[in-house]
């Protein structure tokens, strides 16, 4: 089971975020690079083989680091560690490389809001809570659940209410991968209402874990929320003295 962000609004193309340094989103993504490059998924490693005895390193790496959620409710000490350890292992390249674009385009503005610290343990207990939330739903299922899509989903909640009128820039399969920017009012929102969607028609099993990307997304969002309250991002100054929206994206 790769825990993948599945149908999108779009794809954020850049970002132009402030020049402030991020080094907690910046870390997470090279030790989910690293973890990813090291792990039998990559295919990179030649410690692992080929053909059939990479496969079955793959099966024993993702049962050993990520969530199965017939196990994790069982109360397990070690069961419960890999709500952590899966946020930090992929299933491919697609998964790796689309999770950590989202953690790069948003990650940075919304760790500068809370500061580092903040941030850091905002990402994990966010990304636990989500992976804990798919394992209640699917309690008797063995398939092993990866990725930080949980995390980053809680990310996408927080930038949504801390910078509602930032503008992001997407690429839409339905209009010919046109850029076309919006709001992140517009695209999060509709966003969390394709996850709801594919959730809902998964409901005979699981597929795509798109609940943990909701109760992520709304566990992120209710944390902006209540820690913050009206105190969202404000304009600041640019480098050359011009006003200018905080959450400006590209």
């Amino acid at each position: 089971m790769i825990d993948n962000w599945g149908a999108a609004a779009g794809r954020t193309v850049r970002a132009a975020v402030r020049n402030q340094p991020a080094p907690v989103t910046y870390g997470l993504i090279a030790l989910c690079c690293v973890a990813f490059l090291l792990s039998p998924a990559s295919g990179l490693n030649p410690a692992y083989g080929t053909g059939d005895r990479l496969l079955a390193a793959q099966s024993d790496y993702f049962a050993r680091w990520g969530v199965i959620p017939s196990q994790l409710l069982t109360g397990s000490p070690r069961a419960a560690l890999t709500t952590v350890t899966a946020l930090f292992v992929h299933g491919s390249w697609l998964h790796l490389l689309g999770n950590m674009l989202f953690l790069y385009v948003f990650g940075a503005m919304v760790e500068e809001r809370m500061g580092h610290l903040q941030f850091a343990l905002f990402y994990l207990f966010s990304g636990c809570v989500a992976l804990l939330g798919y394992a209640i739903a699917y309690a008797g299922s063995e398939q092993t659940l990866v990725g930080a899509s949980g995390a980053i989903s809680a990310v996408l909640g927080a930038f949504l209410y801390l910078f509602p009128r930032a503008r992001v820039t997407s690429l839409f399969p339905f209009l010919f991968f046109l850029p076309l920017r919006f709001p992140a009012w517009v695209v999060l929102p509709f966003w969390a209402a394709l996850q709801w969607a594919a959730a809902r028609q998964g409901s005979r099993g699981p597929g795509v874990a798109y609940l943990a990307h909701l109760v992520g997304f709304s566990v992120g969002f209710l944390y902006a929320w209540m820690r913050y309250g009206g105190k969202r991002g404000a304009p600041r100054a640019s480098a050359h003295g011009q006003r200018r929206e905080t959450g400006e994206l590209e």
